[in-house]
């Protein structure tokens, strides 16, 4: 018989990766998603379509963290095994502008879900989406699950709220609960307000001459990052441990947004030189002269994390998982994506 999950954020980039696996690996797949004036499902769509051999294994369901006998209902209905709570308000520069609906989803949305868990009585293993970002101003070198956290946004201290609620939970009431504190992942799939897809496809514009300059905050932030897919199965694989616990995915290196850009013009042949200092930095391309890259402040956090590293030891010991990708990939991989599909458009 079929294992069935839950995924809250079906439609994100980690929902929509995470639901291939799972549909990979024989379960079915129930997902939660928002109802809105305007359809945002275009990463599962290639999953939902008449003739995909996983039309009958997925199925969608109206929800949000927000309202808690919507949360019930669907778990009295779906009755899962596995549940994966990946629905966030998720960017963090925007948490700052909107900080208690990010409280409301990000922090409480997390109890609603657990609460939901206790009162319907249904047996299922819990997986919350947590994040490098809990580190913020960090505390040592490289980040590990015994490292202190010290959030640097809203989007972190709610968070942080999920993180410390989840071990409670997990110890109160003997829920098989974990936190998979996952550093920077990214993909072709992610969202276009992200700074590194914000790279990507900004790099491939200009390329192709479609516009002129990319606009950032502080490139000289540094950042551990990974491949989504590769993540995704991290996820799956803390759910199959024997014992509930607390994972950090990462991938042991850290980048600059700087390098990230420098790599994305070097998909093309092209070299960026840097000229001038702090906001009137500039980025050049070396075989034309043109300033392809600007500094704009309003960009720049109200309080910014200089450094991410996490150290994924543990998880390779108990888990046996490792990423793959590695950094000049990754970029790769974005970078041409975007220019194809854009290309595609002319």
């Amino acid at each position: 018989m079929s294992k069935i999950a839950l995924i809250s954020g079906i439609t994100g980039q980690d929902g929509s990766y995470l639901a291939e696996l799972l549909l990979q690996k024989g379960y079915v797949v129930h997902g939660i998603v928002r109802r809105s004036s305007s359809f945002n499902r275009a990463r599962i769509d290639h999953l939902t379509k008449d003739k995909n051999i996983y039309q009958h294994k997925l199925f969608l369901h109206y929800g949000d963290l927000t309202d808690s006998s919507n949360l019930n209902r669907i778990l009295e209905k779906t009755n899962p095994d596995e549940i994966y709570n990946l629905a966030a308000q998720s960017h963090v520069q925007v948490s700052f502008e909107i900080p208690e609906y990010s409280a409301e989803v990000d922090a409480v949305g997390t109890i609603r879900f657990l609460d939901a868990l206790r009162e319907t009585g249904v047996k299922s293993k819990f997986y919350q989406a947590s994040t490098s970002e809990l580190y913020g101003k960090v505390q040592e070198i490289p980040q590990t699950e015994t490292t202190p956290f010290y959030p640097r946004s809203p989007y972190a201290v709610a968070k942080l709220y999920s993180y410390w609620i989840v071990r409670n939970y997990r110890e109160a009431y003997n829920i098989f609960a974990s936190n998979g504190i996952l550093f920077n992942h990214e993909s072709e799939r992610r969202g276009k307000s992200f700074v590194t897809r914000k790279i990507s496809v900004n790099v491939a514009k200009i390329i192709l001459g479609l516009t002129d300059i990319l606009y950032l905050g502080n490139i000289d932030s540094k950042r551990d990052w990974g491949y989504a897919p590769e993540y995704v199965e991290g996820m799956w694989r803390i759910l199959q441990a024997k014992e509930p616990n607390d994972f950090v995915l990462s991938t042991n290196e850290t980048h600059t947004v700087r390098e990230f850009i420098e790599e994305s013009f070097k998909c093309f042949n092209e070299e960026i030189v840097w000229e001038g200092i702090g906001i009137h930095e500039k980025g050049i391309l070396k075989s034309s002269g043109k300033v392809v890259v600007a500094i704009n402040p309003m960009y720049f956090r109200p309080t910014e994390v200089d450094i991410l590293i996490g150290d994924y030891s543990k998880a390779k010991k108990k888990l046996g998982w490792e990423p793959k990708t590695k950094f000049k990939e990754l970029v790769k991989i974005m970078v041409q994506y975007d220019y194809n599909n854009i290309k595609k458009t002319l």
